[in-house]
């Protein structure tokens, strides 16, 4: 997966990305700008205030559409203006608390959204490749300590677990019903919990961590002991840009595929931030503090899977990818761009060299 192989493909590619104003988003078109594709943007406006896309410059960097995919006719008419080759759908409703207090905003978009992308798809003569970004936490979870396969039970817990796995089964639904001739080649893409300099997401771990730092105050700990498989945002991206290559050659490899670290990178929450509190102190000097307060468990009556894994064999085999980073290196390499951001650093500089970084390994 090097830079100029990924290049020769992207390179001039009409690629429509949804949801590019959001954290993972951000960092997708910066890479595919980097990769010399034509990337246009369709989303709300960014979901968080900072927001990566405002702090990076990335709007000027990439023709953004404000536009909301629950909205079915401006959705077509943006297909029709932008005669996309590949469509990667990124737009959700990605938090899980946030989906126990609007679950039907969660459902019309993580549902209907993903709907009205696959039509206006199928309507679209120019499309060849495309993915649809759902999550691991698709799956039935029976808190297993192996990984789970891409044909396990698909029925997610919470809200937002749930509308992405009716997400997942509509995909399959128009895969089967209006993709067999080969003309379009559609999968989606079940990535672990994704880490990354420009996160301010609320309810995440390190976002959390990076607001205790600007706030001076103590890390509170929700659930310390549950493991999770998390892998920087690169390592996801690195996934989805090469599904969608090679099914473009070969529809026939289309499906769904599980998008994880290895074992080393299943760790508990406790363990990220100690080694993460570890790396900010050799960057910066800066000791942080954390606690888990008996019973603190932010908003009550919440459920959250104890542990969750994913088995990576299906992508390693088909698609050829494997995971590069470890869970110290995305660590630091999170730790670096959130120093960056402190000291008003360019943003998108500092996401170019990481992501040069990351692809000449």
């Amino acid at each position: 997966m090097e830079m100029d192989k990924l290049e020769a493909f992207y390179q001039g590619k009409k690629v429509l990305v949804t949801g590019h104003t959001g954290f993972k988003g951000t960092w997708l078109c910066a890479v595919l700008v980097m990769l010399g594709a034509e990337v246009t943007g369709y989303a709300l406006e960014a979901p968080t205030s900072p927001s990566l896309f405002g702090l990076a410059g990335a709007g000027r960097k990439v023709h953004s559409i404000l536009g909301d995919v629950r909205d079915l006719d401006h959705l077509g008419q943006t297909f029709d203006q932008v005669k996309p080759e590949i469509v990667i759908h990124m737009a959700a409703q990605p938090i899980v608390r946030e989906s126990y207090r609007n679950p039907v905003d969660t459902y019309g978009i993580n549902v209907m959204g993903t709907v009205h992308v696959l039509e206006c798809i199928r309507r679209c003569d120019t499309v060849r490749s495309a993915l649809n970004v759902t999550t691991d936490k698709v799956y039935r979870n029976r808190e297993w300590e192996w990984g789970y396969r891409e044909n396990e039970e698909l029925c997610g817990f919470d809200p937002y677990s749930n509308s992405k796995s009716c997400s997942e089964l509509v995909t399959e639904s128009y895969r089967n019903s209006f993709f067999t001739d080969g003309r379009v080649a559609v999968s989606t893409a079940r990535a672990g919990n994704v880490i990354g300099g420009g996160d301010f997401a609320a309810d995440r771990i390190l976002p959390d961590c990076v607001r205790a730092i600007e706030q001076q105050h103590t890390i509170l700990l929700r659930n310390p002991d549950s493991i999770r498989p998390y892998q920087h945002v690169l390592e996801a991206i690195g996934a989805y840009l090469l599904i969608i290559e090679r099914q473009y050659a070969d529809d026939r490899i289309s499906g769904s595929y599980n998008v994880g670290p290895g074992e080393e990178s299943c760790i508990r929450t406790l363990d990220l931030v100690q080694n993460f509190s570890r790396i900010w102190q050799e960057l910066t000097g800066q000791i942080l503090s954390w606690e888990c307060p008996e019973g603190y468990c932010g908003e009550r009556g919440f459920h959250e899977a104890g542990y969750l894994k994913l088995d990576n064999s299906k992508i390693q085999g088909r698609i050829g990818w494997r995971p590069r980073w470890g869970y110290q290196e995305m660590l630091r390499k999170t730790a670096e761009l959130t120093r960056d951001y402190l000291e008003k650093a360019d943003l998108w500089d500092g996401m170019t060299r990481q992501i040069e970084e990351y692809f000449s390994e």
